[in-house]
């Protein structure tokens, strides 16, 4: 006899995520994977902290907004949120050992959302690869306002691009100001990626050389990662390099036109960039800019 599907266990279909949904759900995901990792099991004594409650109403909570209520998704990870251990009944005198299985279960709510993680990569790698080349006209980070801006230890110069693309409208978006939530910068990168264009500051902040060469001025190494991810991330066409006196350029970027600092020449430069990209410019604010 075939065994009917009860209502109780018929569950709403997975959620149509776009790539912005997709991302955030990322860092929440690694928020809550950074605070079970930095969980100290040797506090539970009773089966039951705050701490610990308010870990498992953390992690419900962002398994509800990354995945809906009850959904299929929802319920592969709904494991995660169970993280406490009760005691059974032992021998008078003698007390339970509640250390090592809260340890597994906070270990195995770690693997449920790292998986969750991955398979929100995969489900944003299946929307990359049905889309064009181009980002649609649909996209709304196509004529984004949001500017990421990339510097290195030029604050001089990271202020003056940061103040002048304010001025022309735009919203600069510079990592340090962002908040950290327990993130690496490359996390913090992604979170913040939801971009349409990227400046990028070549500014001579380090040396180096090969070796037995001569040191030679360069950007730093942090900011040339950047480019190459921006690049990447954004396409050729909406990412400007901006340089700084003189400095070592990477091979792999040779041949690449750059826009150089050395006086006022670049604010025309940057706007003509992204008037190309498909923005509207008010060169009135150039002017006054």
């Amino acid at each position: 006899m075939v065994r009917k599907t009860t209502p109780s266990e018929q569950f709403a279909p997975k959620l149509n995520l776009n790539i912005q949904d997709i991302e955030r759900g990322h860092a929440r995901l690694a928020d809550r994977i950074t605070e079970l990792s930095a969980f100290d099991v040797n506090t539970v004594s009773a089966g039951m902290t705050p701490e610990l409650k308010a870990l498992e109403v953390a992690v419900k909570d962002t398994l509800i907004r990354c995945f809906g209520v009850d959904t299929s998704s929802y319920r592969t990870y709904q494991s995660a949120t169970s993280l406490t251990v009760y005691p059974i009944s032992m021998a008078r005198g003698s007390r339970p050992n509640l250390v090592d299985p809260v340890d597994r279960k906070v270990k195995s709510a770690i693997a449920l959302l790292s998986q969750a993680q991955r398979s929100l990569k995969e489900d944003l790698i299946d929307i990359q690869h049905s889309s064009s080349t181009k980002v649609p006209e649909s996209n709304p980070l196509l004529f984004s306002k949001r500017i990421f801006l990339v510097h290195g230890h030029d604050e001089g110069a990271r202020e003056t691009v940061a103040r002048f693309l304010e001025k022309i409208g735009f919203d600069p978006i510079i990592l340090h100001e962002q908040a950290n939530r327990g993130r690496t910068i490359i996390e913090k990168i992604e979170a913040n990626r939801d971009v349409g264009f990227a400046v990028v500051l070549l500014t001579p902040d380090d040396e180096g050389c090969v070796n037995g060469g001569k040191a030679e001025p360069r950007a730093r190494q942090n900011v040339l990662l950047e480019l190459g991810y921006f690049l990447g991330y954004l396409g050729r066409d909406k990412v400007c390099a901006l340089k700084k006196g003189t400095l070592e350029i990477p091979s792999d970027f040779a041949g690449v036109v750059w826009t150089s600092m050395d006086g006022d020449g670049w604010k025309n430069s940057l706007c003509l960039e992204l008037q190309d990209a498909g923005y509207e410019i008010d060169w009135n604010k150039v002017m006054r800019g």
